[in-house]
C-alpha cells in the first residue's frame, strides 16, 4: 500500500488512471529529453507504471502529487529504484503547470522525510542529467551534495546525495 502523505498544499498518493495522461504529455515533450525522452505512449505507460511498482517489492516507491485546492495532478515524486540504478533516487518529474510553484521542493521534502523515518537508508541519491539546471538546483536546495565518486546511471550524470539529517526544507 502507497502512504498518502499532506503538506501545506499538495498530497502525495497513490496513482490514478487520469494522472497518465500528463505523464504521457511530458514525455512525448522536449522537456523529456534530460531524463532520456521523448518517449511514445506505450513507453511513457511503462515508465509511469514503473514508478509506483517498487511499493509492492521494495517497500518504497514514488507518489503522485495533487494540488489540495483544486485537485490538479502535479507530478510524481519519490524513491525511483530500477535494476539498472546503483541506488535509490530521490527525483521528481512535474507538469508544466507546476513548474516554477515550488511543487517538487515541497513533494520532495515530504518524500524525503518519509524515507529517513520509514527506511534504513543513510542516504539516497538523486540522478540528473548534467543539462538539467534546475534539478540540480534543487537537489542542492535540499541539502544535497555532489558526489562525483558515486557509481552513474549514464556517463556525466550528476550525483547529488542526501545523507539522513542533512537535509534542508
Amino acid at each position: 500500500m502507497i502512504p498518502v502523505l499532506t503538506t501545506d498544499r499538495l498530497t502525495l498518493r497513490g496513482p490514478r488512471l487520469g494522472d497518465f495522461p500528463a505523464i504521457a504529455a511530458f514525455w512525448a515533450s522536449p522537456r523529456s529529453i534530460p531524463e532520456g525522452g521523448p518517449l511514445a505512449e506505450a513507453a511513457a505507460w511503462r515508465d509511469f507504471c514503473a514508478s509506483f511498482a517498487p511499493w509492492l517489492v521494495l517497500g518504497y516507491g514514488a507518489w503522485s502529487v495533487e494540488h489540495r485546492a483544486d485537485g490538479a495532478f502535479c507530478g510524481i515524486v519519490g524513491l525511483f529504484h530500477p535494476v539498472e540504478y546503483p541506488e535509490p533516487d530521490l527525483g521528481w518529474t512535474v507538469t508544466a503547470e507546476a513548474e516554477g510553484r515550488g511543487i517538487a521542493h515541497e513533494a520532495a521534502v515530504a518524500a524525503r522525510a518519509w524515507v529517513w523515518g520509514n527506511t534504513g537508508f543513510e542516504s539516497v541519491v538523486s540522478y540528473i542529467d548534467p543539462a538539467n539546471a534546475r534539478s540540480i538546483r534543487l537537489a542542492e536546495r535540499l541539502g544535497g551534495v555532489r558526489d562525483p565518486g558515486a557509481a552513474v546511471v549514464d556517463p556525466g550524470d550528476v550525483v547529488i546525495r542526501h545523507h539522513r539529517g542533512e537535509g534542508r526544507a
